[in-house]
């Protein structure tokens, strides 16, 4: 791709990032289910137990960049189709593509710039002792896991529908089974059988790894395969969203 046209092409997908970022960040349903959510869920797993929670928050940190990254894009697309202004976006010299990976980085932003606060409040409240290596698997894992999980977001608004009621409660029946057997509650280490393999399945289970060997010093999954992982999700998910939108837009929907 020449020079010029790739410059236009990022800054399409910048400017795409931007209108989302000033639009929906402050929507009451991203605020509820990407921050407020987990919150509460946190605490309420959290207050009278007898929890280990140096040993559980690199897992209860995964789960935070799993639903404020994936929160965003559920509620774009059904919002933009039901205001008509979807169609006047693709008007404008901009392909599927570019509002695709323009609604990925708002997501992925939102993620990274909410739990850089959780994870610095994690590390100061419970004494981790974090080598400089330490935070750079931290910061490189939490921009993949960001970015995959927000690619997850929008393809699940990828379907037909108008009403972010319909796709949030799509969104939700995947979201809710994917916590429970990523090895948040439970360390992977300590699963067998038809649990372990299931937790290997999600995509949340390597940014759980990642950020126990960031933080914990040790992790079951090796380092670059978790990497290479949460990579081969996001591009899959990518790939499908484009997929759907296309084969809608040539339905009319």
């Amino acid at each position: 791709m020449p020079r010029d046209a790739l410059l236009s092409y990022l800054r399409s997908i910048a400017l795409i990032a931007e209108k989302d970022m000033r639009i929906y960040y402050t929507k009451p349903p991203v605020l509820m289910f990407g921050f407020l959510f987990p919150l509460f869920m946190f605490l309420a797993f959290s207050l009278g137990r007898s929890a280990d929670l140096h040993t559980l928050f690199p897992g209860l940190a995964a789960m935070f960049v799993f639903f404020v990254a994936s929160s965003v894009g559920p509620l774009i697309t059904p919002w933009e189709k039901r205001a008509g202004t979807y169609e006047r976006l693709l008007s404008f010299p901009v392909t599927v593509n570019t509002l695709i990976l323009g609604d990925v980085v708002a997501g992925m932003l939102f993620g990274i710039i909410i739990n850089i606060i959780i994870l610095t409040a994690g590390i100061a409240a419970f004494g981790y002792s974090v080598s400089f290596i330490g935070v750079l698997i931290i910061a490189l894992s939490l921009m993949l896991g960001a970015f995959c999980f927000s690619a997850l977001g929008v393809l699940l608004a990828s379907p037909a529908s108008t009403n972010p009621s319909n796709v949030m409660l799509l969104s939700n029946l995947v979201r809710f089974p994917l916590i429970f057997i990523s090895g948040i509650f439970v360390p992977i280490a300590s699963l067998q059988g038809i649990a372990r393999v299931a937790a290997y399945c999600s995509p949340i289970a390597y940014l759980v790894n990642s950020f126990e060997l960031g933080l914990l010093g040790s992790a079951a999954i090796p380092l670059l395969l978790g990497w290479a992982v949460l990579i081969g999700f996001s591009v899959v998910f990518v790939l499908l969203a484009r997929t759907l939108l296309k084969r809608n837009l040539m339905k009319g929907l």
